[in-house]
Parts: structure tokens; sequence; C-alpha cells
């Protein structure tokens, strides 16, 4: 797999109370365990300890108005543990925190993991193993949102048995205790998974043919107005600043594709494939713009 759709040193924004639209509606349940339920890979603030807020560092960017090392809550976390300018971040200079997501990992590590025991009433070690912990269960989260997508996609059926499978051993892992998640090669079990997402991209872009295969591709600030991206493959491509205005991109692979300020102003995306919500935070998009069931129109976006 190419790099993780969102960065897991940026900290997510607090959900959105409203933002209730299930995005992965689960046809075939796997065998012997039942998936993740769409709200479980969503970010739960209401039950997480402000793990992304302290956990990860970020630096003074575009992205963030100032410098945070890792294990440091930042400035503007409160004794409850919420982000007390959540209503201004971008006006703030927090624009990061409105793109990154846990994918859910939060409120799993904070209440399943640990039990509901936060970090600051844990003592110096427990701290430092839930800020360990953390990250490896965002991977694994987001994981399980690629698995669970790849079920709901018919043309993916022949390859279902094997995206059951993954899907369940991922979710075993998430339920380790801390001292094994802290120990466990995430990067192996990444490829292990990998190589059946790779099956069901095969399948639901069969046909689309070899100048369609634009994976990892450099495509930062390329000017692709109106472009015809039909089934095509941008894993991992980096589409960084691009104009895909009007652009087709109906029943494409967008895993890790980089779509941070991408312009996807009347671009269709209906159709197109593990594509994630801090993906769409980061790009640019218009009331015209066409999304998936998957992911919810950003509030950012141009009306």
């Amino acid at each position: 797999m190419e790099r993780p759709s969102g960065d897991v040193l940026k900290p997510k924004a607090p959900r959105d109370p409203q933002n209730t639209q299930d995005p992965q509606n689960t046809q075939d349940p796997p065998a012997g365990q039942d998936p993740p339920a769409p709200h479980d890979l969503r970010a739960d603030c209401g039950n997480c300890f402000g793990l992304c807020c302290v956990a990860l560092p970020f630096a003074a960017s575009a992205d963030f108005a100032v410098d945070k090392a890792a294990g440091k809550p930042c400035g503007n976390l409160r004794d409850d543990f919420r982000c007390g300018i959540h209503t201004r971040l971008r006006d703030e200079g927090f624009t990061g925190c409105t793109v990154y997501d846990c994918f859910g990992a939060g409120q799993k590590v904070s209440q399943v993991t640990f039990g509901g025991r936060d970090w600051r009433s844990g003592g110096r070690e427990h701290a430092r193993l839930m800020f360990d912990v953390f990250p490896v269960v965002r991977h694994l989260h987001e994981l399980l949102w690629y698995l669970t997508e790849a079920l709901t996609l018919p043309a993916a059926r022949p390859a279902h048995a094997e995206v059951r499978r993954a899907l369940d051993e991922t979710e075993r892992l998430t339920r380790r205790t801390a001292e094994e998640l802290a120990e466990l090669d995430v990067a192996a079990h990444r490829q292990r998974v990998n190589e059946v997402l790779l099956k069901v991209s095969d399948l639901m872009r069969a046909g689309a043919g070899r100048a369609k295969n634009r994976r990892g591709a450099d495509l930062m600030g390329a000017r692709l107005k109106g472009a015809d991206l039909r089934k095509a493959n941008l894993r991992g491509a980096y589409l960084i600043a691009a104009d895909l205005t009007g652009a087709d991109l109906r029943g494409a692979d967008l895993i890790g594709a980089d779509l941070r300020d991408t312009d996807l102003t009347d671009a269709d995306l209906t159709g197109a494939f593990f594509l994630t919500q801090p993906q769409i935070n980061a790009a640019r998009g218009s009331a015209g713009t066409r999304l998936p069931a998957s992911v919810t129109r950003p509030g950012h976006w141009a009306a």
C-alpha cells in the first residue's frame, strides 16, 4: 500500500455531531465476526482522551500555528479533553486539525485498550504506552475502513472471502493488549492487507487499460481540468495543488493519493473507492463536486 491517506502526525478536529451519514453499509458480513460498525471507524472525540492532541507532534507551518512535541498536550486542549478552539480552528491557524481523522482509533485506545483510564491519571509510563499505541491502532483502523468498504463493492465479490479474512484478522489485532500493540509490526500487516486490496482494485478497474495507471505519479500542480480519469489507478499519486476542475474520476482508485489543496471543483468522484474523509478535507471543492457515499462534503468547501 502507498503511504497512509491521512498523516498520522497531524491531529484531528473533534467530530461534527451532525455528521451522521453511514459510509460503510456492508452488504456481506464476514464469517466469524461482524465488521466494525460504521460509527466505530469515525472519530468520536467524546469517548477519547484527546490522544491526537497530545501523542502526535506538529510543526509551525501553513497547517499549524505553533510547534508541538510528541507527548506534549496542545495548548488548546481543555481539562475535559475537548478542543478549546474547535469552532475557530481554521481562523486560528490550525487547518491541519480539520483535516486529520483517527478512523475511530482514539476511542478504541481510550475505552477498550486502556479501559477508560486516561493518560493524566495513569502516570508517566502509562501515558507513554498510550501514546505509542495510538498511532498503531490508527493504522489498523484505516485498514478496517478500506476492508469494510471493499465488502460493499459488488464488482469485488470474487475477492470478498479474502477481504473478510483480512478484516477479521485486523480487527483481532486492534483488541490486543497495549504491550502487544506497541510491539506489533504494522508495516508487515499493511503489506499483507495491501495484497488483498490490490485484488479488489484490479476487479473494480477491469478494462481500464494501461493508460489509466498513474500509481505513485508526481502530478503536483498538474493541469488536469476536465481530464478523463475514469477507473484510473491513482494509488499514492501526488496530486498536491493539482487542477482537477470538472475532471471525471468515476471508479478511480484513490488509496493514499495526496489531495492536499487539490481543486476538485465540479469534479465527478462518483464510485471512486478507497477515498477517505481526511483526503477530501485536505482538498478544495464546491457544491458541484460529486462525491461517493463513503465521505461527506466538508463544511469549509465553497458553497
